[in-house]
């Protein structure tokens, strides 16, 4: 785990940043960006575009986070000199220890959404517990794929599940960041920390293609992330009944909350030695052979 930590922004310094003392310029900064992304978005607004018999659904949420990650150091910022003045690497370090502060009002509204659904929720109790293992799926769908892409022990990391932070830490236990387990793990980690808003958020809306009840997909969007759960949540409400719209939201949320708590127990218990079973069994007859 201390491996892990490594990677992350030290407590010391995190707390150093937050503090508004000596830094007012970099919280403006910061704050003026995300205000002017936000009003782009919302002018920009929602989009649906029909899809066969369903429909794909553009929100706000996606073109603030495509928006985010062009403005950075990395992208455009390393091209457009008075755009790095703007949003340096300090900004950047800034947002990821604002994130947490920024979920706690998401949360609190998820929350009073599911209090008056409560009856709904309990109703549907075994539902939650058993949509858990649905979590195993990436084992199933992505492995071979990562197999045939030429992935070895990297495959077992990167598709024992969606890898957020539970994941990450039971990977880094067992084999260490280091490790090729540990690289995949990471690598899908990236990837959907990245991406995983905007596919999570078109896939909710093409989601009703499938053909199952809305309350299904709602808790099939609580994947153990809140961004995802919301991108993906919001665009399956919006592509489905309005009249439906907060009890969507509340089963997305309290699947996420159950994911979050069990979702730890179920990779380390279930997906971790599946994965590996799994893999011994196809690598033989998926992976590339060396040269």
């Amino acid at each position: 785990m201390s491996k892990q930590k490594k990677n992350m922004i030290p407590v010391d310094e995190e707390k150093q940043l937050l503090k508004l003392g000596g830094q007012v310029d970099l919280h403006l900064k910061l704050h003026l960006t995300v205000l002017v992304i936000v009003m782009i978005c919302e002018l920009i607004g929602t989009h649906k575009f029909i899809v066969g018999p369903g429909s794909l659904v553009l929100l706000p949420m996606l073109y603030a986070v495509v928006i985010g990650i062009l403005i950075t150091p990395d992208v455009l910022g390393s091209k457009i000199e008075a755009l790095k003045k703007v949003i340096s690497t300090k900004e950047c370090k800034l947002a990821t220890s604002m994130l947490t502060i920024s979920l706690l009002p998401l949360g609190v509204k998820y929350g009073t959404l599911v209090g008056p659904n409560m009856p709904k929720v309990i109703q549907a109790g075994p539902a939650f517990i058993l949509q858990e293992f649905g979590n195993l799926g990436t084992i199933v769908l992505a492995l071979p794929f990562a197999l045939l892409l030429g992935l070895k022990r990297e495959a077992v990391g990167g598709t024992v599940s969606i890898c957020r932070e539970p994941t990450l830490g039971i990977i880094s236990e067992y084999y260490g960041i280091d490790s090729p387990e540990g690289r995949g793990v990471l690598g899908t980690y990236l990837t959907g920390t990245i991406l995983g808003t905007i596919f999570f958020g078109i896939l909710g809306g093409l989601s009703p293609l499938t053909g199952l009840h809305p309350y299904a997909l709602a808790m099939a969007c609580g994947m153990g992330s809140a961004s995802m759960m919301t991108a993906s949540s919001a665009s399956l409400s919006a592509a489905i009944a309005p009249e439906m719209k907060d009890t969507i939201l509340a089963y997305a949320a309290t699947s996420n909350l159950l994911t979050g708590v069990t979702g730890l127990y179920m990779d380390l218990i279930i997906g971790l030695p599946m994965v590996n079973f799994l893999y011994r069994k196809l690598e033989p007859i998926l992976g590339r052979k060396k040269a």
